[in-house]
């Protein structure tokens, strides 16, 4: 994908195009010998999204992405299976429709008062597997998705600190980017309550990606007019698509998109779509209870721009999805030990 133009903003720096890929190679130089190893997490529109995430600085870009390579060697979310997660996804949940909106981007459904489960690892690797199917099956001209967030059945006893944390921390750290408009569809006045408190917190440009929408009023028709086709959008959402969430017809889905996945990966393809290896949204985040997060602009990096320590990634990893599993066998070892070790903090 192409490097695009910014606007300017107060909270976000305006650079040419000539200005950024001046920065993506600096972020490329930090990163040392894994960026040619990496090529799909390291492309020019991959580190782009974790340079925005963090304004434009180098260093702070740089960590976030190396920290981003040692949570997909520990947590090896590309290897995640529909039968994996079958049991959280029964509920409709977290879901990816069968439809775009209208600028061709794919669509998250969260519908967290239909919780259904009580272990927090099953939910975030369920929540992980929806965020790598959605941006595999990304449009090639788009980075972005929407999320349509459904309140039917919430009460602020859906709400789980932890997940809610631990949710928050791997959307905004590795996913950067990957929100272009979240709907809070016909959230309760509790909520509104929370979220103006929660508003402080908030960055100013992700506040602006999010939008409340009620049923009845006139201006939110028009906004879900604008954003969908009304004969594919859910009536739960106010369109006229009336199927509703089908367990069996989408467990289907996934199972083919699963195949797909790995039969293009066990193909040993060097270029696989950039979104197969997916780097997991964002400084921007909303957590699928409904909650929106801001990043962690200040991190306190050192900005140590030491290469990163996986020179020892077999050169057969390259173009292929990152995983301990594509790591020759006796090296990998060795990869995800020093990772442990911290050297990448």
């Amino acid at each position: 994908m192409s490097i695009r133009k910014l606007q300017g903003s107060s909270t976000e720096k305006s650079l040419s195009e000539q200005e950024q890929l001046a920065k993506i190679n600096d972020v490329r130089k930090i990163l040392g010998p894994v960026a040619d190893k990496l090529p799909v997490l390291c492309s020019d529109a991959s580190i782009s999204r974790y340079l925005r995430a963090r304004n434009w600085n180098t260093k702070k870009a740089a960590k976030m992405l190396k920290n981003t390579v040692k949570w997909r060697l520990e947590f090896k979310p590309e290897k995640i299976r529909w039968e994996d997660i079958a049991n959280e996804a029964e509920t409709g949940k977290v879901y990816r429709a069968n439809y775009l909106d209208k600028k061709g981007r794919t669509v998250l459904i969260f519908r967290p008062g239909f919780q259904n489960t009580s272990d927090i690892r099953g939910q975030i690797r369920h929540l992980v597997y929806c965020m790598e199917n959605a941006t595999t099956t990304l449009n090639p001209d788009q980075d972005q998705m929407v999320w349509l967030i459904d309140f039917q059945g919430w009460t602020m006893s859906c709400i789980s600190v932890k997940a809610a944390r631990e949710t928050a921390h791997i959307l905004q750290n590795h996913y950067p980017e990957r929100l272009g408009v979240g709907i809070l569809y016909n959230p309760p006045k509790v909520f509104e309550s929370f979220w103006t408190l929660v508003k402080p917190f908030i960055e100013p440009k992700t506040y602006k990606k999010v939008r409340f929408v009620y049923s009845n009023g006139p201006q939110s028709q028009k906004l879900m007019e604008e954003l969908f086709d009304m004969d594919k959008l859910d009536c739960a959402f106010g369109g006229r698509n009336s199927a509703g969430f089908n367990h069996e017809a989408y467990a289907q889905w996934m199972r083919e998109d699963d195949k797909k996945k790995f039969d293009m990966m066990n193909s040993g393809l060097s270029s696989p779509p950039p979104s197969i290896m997916s780097e997991s949204q964002s400084s921007e985040t909303l957590t699928p209870s409904g909650i929106s997060v801001a990043s962690d602009e200040d991190d306190s990096s050192s900005g140590d721009e030491k290469t990163l320590n996986l020179e020892n990634i077999d050169e057969k990893t390259q173009g292929l999805p990152l995983s301990c599993e594509d790591v020759a066998v006796s090296e990998g070892v060795d990869v995800v030990k020093e990772l442990k070790k911290g050297e990448l903090a």
